[in-house]
């Protein structure tokens, strides 16, 4: 029997079991309701484009409703998870499950923008993290989750625990494929030595047709499994009609490799497997370290969200009142005692003691601070009981500041690299050309030249 593809999710079934809608024409045809709802949603709101950027990229189809959404909106889940922004809009961190590609990442970007009282939506594709802030008196939690699931995905509030376990899963894969790489080059370049002395000394054919073919059986795991990033980052490149520096990294590597494949055969020309390997080696090391940055980004971040008190104690008169961090107004006065750490900036009303900001500017050495001086959250306060007034709220002290920043830097791509990815597209044109025009002249017979 003939089998057909779902025009939502792009999988194969039996023709005779997918659901045909005549609405559209020429008819489309859907593996289940949910596929088929979602296409009409997208196409009732414009955003058929969708599957244009898409391309072959198959999802999952849109699982039954769930029934949980209420709890977004309870205060415990709020209290938690929604953190307000100075100009009173809400702000949440959510996984978004189900991203392929990142035509995924446009559809629920649009999606959500278009929802009266969403305020911002920023999406990484890296890690599936979306920042979203939104009017309350416009639009609940619940509604933006609905919308979500609507569309084929599922959310889910950010877990610092789970961050880490992805960005740790990363780091080991990419230890794994750096580890191939190294191995492959530090053997690779001493069969090329013994190949660059044989060259000037002389070697007889078969010795070198032996160290051609462990060259090769040294270039192709390298290739084509430490440099499988630079494939993957091609091709969203090439679908997407951009051209970035994982597209020069893998042409380069792979056209080099196709002809030393040619030279180790027709024995016309010297091989450069050698030049494969440690090529795609030495850049992976690169992004291994970036890698490895972004790790240590994330346990300092999850380090930092830990280590700050969700509590203060708030003085009023002669009483006492322990609140939440978010709930503390400016010039309210709260207690730090010996050993707790400042949850928001503030003036001393009362007290002197030694302050800890190693966390803040990497000192040290405690500093004293005495009735009006200024403190920043993030300090710990050593040996005294002090009681200061909050100049700050806890959403725009020092060290929310700092948190911030640093998930900033995490999502968003710095500018140098957006240059270069904009001058690689520009050199790509004579690098590949000029590949194109090597390989012909050494490869096609000199009858077709």
């Amino acid at each position: 029997m003939s089998k057909q593809r779902c025009d939502h999710c792009h999988l194969e079934y039996e023709t005779s079991m997918l659901l045909p809608d005549t609405s559209f024409n020429p008819p489309k045809f859907f593996c289940c309701k949910g596929c088929q709802g979602v296409f009409h949603l997208l196409s009732d709101e414009g955003l058929s484009t969708f599957y244009t950027k898409m391309g072959e990229t198959t999802l999952t189809p849109p699982k039954a409703t769930l029934d949980d959404v209420n709890r977004f909106d309870l205060d415990g889940f709020v209290s938690k998870y929604v953190k307000k922004s100075k100009e009173g809009f809400s702000e949440i961190a959510l996984i978004i499950e189900g991203i392929h590609c990142s035509a995924c990442v446009w559809l629920n970007e649009k999606v959500l923008s278009r929802q009266e009282g969403i305020v911002e939506v920023s999406i990484s594709y890296t890690n599936h993290k979306a920042k979203i802030v939104w009017d309350e008196s416009l639009i609940k939690l619940s509604e933006i989750i609905e919308t979500i699931r609507s569309i084929g995905y599922n959310a889910y509030p950010y877990d610092p625990k789970s961050g880490e376990e992805r960005a740790t899963a990363q780091r080991r894969e990419y230890y794994s494929k750096l580890l191939v790489g190294i191995f492959a080059t530090m053997n690779v370049m001493w069969i090329a030595i013994a190949q660059y002395a044989g060259y000037f000394t002389g070697m007889q054919s078969n010795i070198k047709n032996i160290l051609n073919f462990a060259e090769f059986v040294l270039a192709t795991p390298t290739l084509f499994y430490t440099g499988s990033v630079y494939f993957k980052g091609a091709y969203y490149g090439i679908k997407h009609r951009y051209i970035t520096m994982d597209f020069l990294v893998a042409t380069g590597a792979t056209l080099t490799y196709i002809f030393s494949l040619y030279a180790m055969f027709s024995h016309n020309a010297e091989v450069y497997f050698d030049s494969v390997t440690m090529i795609v080696t030495f850049v992976f090391a690169g992004k291994y370290l970036e890698v490895l940055t972004k790790k240590k980004a994330v346990d300092t971040l999850d380090a930092f969200g830990s280590s700050m008190p969700t509590e203060v104690t708030l003085i009023k008169g002669d009483e006492k009142i322990l609140t939440s961090v978010e709930s503390v107004e400016i010039g309210e006065i709260i207690e730090v005692r010996a050993g707790d750490k400042v949850a928001i900036d503030g003036v001393i009303t009362e007290g002197e003691g030694s302050f800890d900001l190693s966390r803040l500017n990497g000192e040290s050495i405690p500093i004293l601070a005495q009735k009006g001086d200024k403190i920043l959250s993030g300090s710990i306060c050593l040996d005294s009981v002090i009681h200061y007034q909050a100049t700050n709220t806890f959403s725009s002290s020092m060290f929310s500041k700092l948190v911030c920043l640093l998930e900033d830097a995490m999502n968003k791509k710095p500018k140098i690299e957006k240059l270069a990815n904009q001058i690689s597209g520009l050199f790509f044109t004579n690098h590949f050309a000029l590949s194109v025009f090597n390989i012909a002249v050494l490869v096609l017979p000199e009858r077709f030249l």
